[in-house]
């Protein structure tokens, strides 16, 4: 499975309205734009708006149902931005302690200077 990046997943997660979604219908199961609608902020238009996009990467997929379509969450788009999600994490945790290296040696080295 790539860690890799993928930029456009991560601007389809990264807004609060579609992190939402994804979580309404991994609690629900499949969900229209109309019965999502009901139990967000915004109008069924802009669930639809939201809806296209999280499917254009992949991390929902839609079917046809009558004048709707359901949409579901694909589990394995999840998961690969679950792991992309663990590597940066764990990317950012390694920068963060080298920096609390340096920083606590320049305190060091400062605190030596006084004696």
């Amino acid at each position: 499975m790539s860690t890799a990046v993928d930029d456009e997943l991560w601007s389809a997660i990264g807004d609060p309205t579609r992190r939402t979604m994804i979580d309404l219908l991994l609690a629900d199961g499949p969900g229209t734009a109309t019965s999502l609608s009901r139990r967000l902020p915004v109008t069924r238009q802009a669930v639809a708006k939201h809806l296209a996009v999280l499917d254009r990467v992949g991390l929902i997929h839609g079917e046809p149902a009558g004048r709707e379509r359901h949409y579901q969450v694909d589990e394995a788009q999840l998961a690969r931005a679950v792991a992309q999600l663990s590597a940066v994490g764990a990317t950012w945790d390694a920068r963060l302690r080298r920096i609390k290296r340096i920083a606590e040696a320049i305190e060091s080295d400062r605190h030596h200077e006084g004696d």
